[in-house]
């Protein structure tokens, strides 16, 4: 069984009718999951509510207090803009603090099982720095599970390998300083937000940034993965590994200019189950529907 969490209150965090991170994502891949022919060994578990889990002070490790009143204000008072793409909707502040719960249940699943789990969750989180929310990004949910997972008997050391064709800035940023957290990402560049140099190595030779042509394909991405990915994990032998797993890399995707085809993330998955079977799969881009969805089927159907 494959757990998988979700609620239907993510559609609610509302970017807006022509925003390419819209709820129709999400229901997209639901759909889809839940018409495979082994949509049986899908094990669907709603997050745990905010009420019930005091997600802030996980927050506040990651990201100001400046920042986090910010974003509640412009919610509270109606809604606006981060940023020129960052929508806040009334409802995105308690949207996004679920999705942060949900990643934190993702972590808890994998620690008890030993076994993968995907968080089907919005807002997104990589492009979010300490100090703000961009690039559609709220909360950094992927850095904040690292350090939630760090708590946790038997994790001394968390990996966070980002597939998202765009670089994950914010979560780089902030766990560059800490030697027991490895970031590793693909993506095109150039390409939005402009960071992700190979030369970034950080402060503990922690960080792996690899720079994909645009029109790269599976072809590409393979040897990345065999010399490059696989090598950098299994010499920091995480117990665990959180996956920013976006799929905006897709040929169809109208964000960016990689070639991938949604097969190559089971592919990529399979790489990564070489080294663990403690993975974590958290949401994070892909905007043509069909491809998304599709691509997370792959993802999943590795990890059965």
């Amino acid at each position: 069984m494959l757990p998988v969490i979700y609620s239907e209150e993510f559609l609610l965090h509302d970017t807006g009718r022509s925003h390419p991170e819209k709820p129709q994502r999400l229901q997209a891949i639901v759909e889809a999951l839940k018409k495979i022919s082994w949509s049986e060994q899908i094990d669907w578990q709603l997050p745990t509510p905010v009420p019930n889990r005091d997600v802030l002070p996980w927050i506040e490790q990651i990201h100001t207090q400046e920042y986090i009143n910010r974003l509640r204000h412009i919610a509270e008072t109606g809604g606006g803009m981060l940023d020129w793409d960052t929508p806040v909707s009334p409802r995105s502040y308690e949207i996004a603090l679920l999705a942060v719960s949900a990643w934190l249940d993702g972590v808890d699943k994998v620690m008890e099982t030993d076994n993968p789990a995907f968080v089907l969750a919005r807002p997104p989180g990589h492009h979010a720095t300490r100090d703000t929310g961009m690039g559609f990004c709220l909360f950094s949910n992927a850095a904040i599970a690292a350090h939630y997972a760090l708590t946790k008997p038997g994790i001394e050391r968390v990996a966070i390998l980002d597939w998202d064709v765009h670089h994950g800035n914010g979560t780089e940023a902030i766990v560059e300083d800490n030697p027991q957290i490895a970031y590793c990402s693909l993506h095109q560049f150039p390409c939005y937000p402009g960071t992700g140099k190979p030369s970034d190595r950080g402060k503990y030779n922690n960080v792996l940034n690899l720079a994909m042509s645009p029109g790269s394909t599976i072809a590409d991405y393979e040897p990345a993965f065999a010399k490059q990915v696989l090598p950098f994990l299994g010499h920091f032998q995480p117990n665990l590994i959180i996956v920013s797993a976006g799929y905006d890399a897709n040929y169809a995707d109208p964000l960016a200019e990689i070639a991938l085809q949604p097969q190559d993330y089971g592919t990529f998955a399979n790489y990564l189950l070489k080294i663990t079977r403690r993975l974590l799969f958290g949401l994070e881009g892909g905007y043509d529907l069909d491809a998304l969805a599709q691509s997370v089927v792959a993802t999943a159907a590795s990890c059965l």
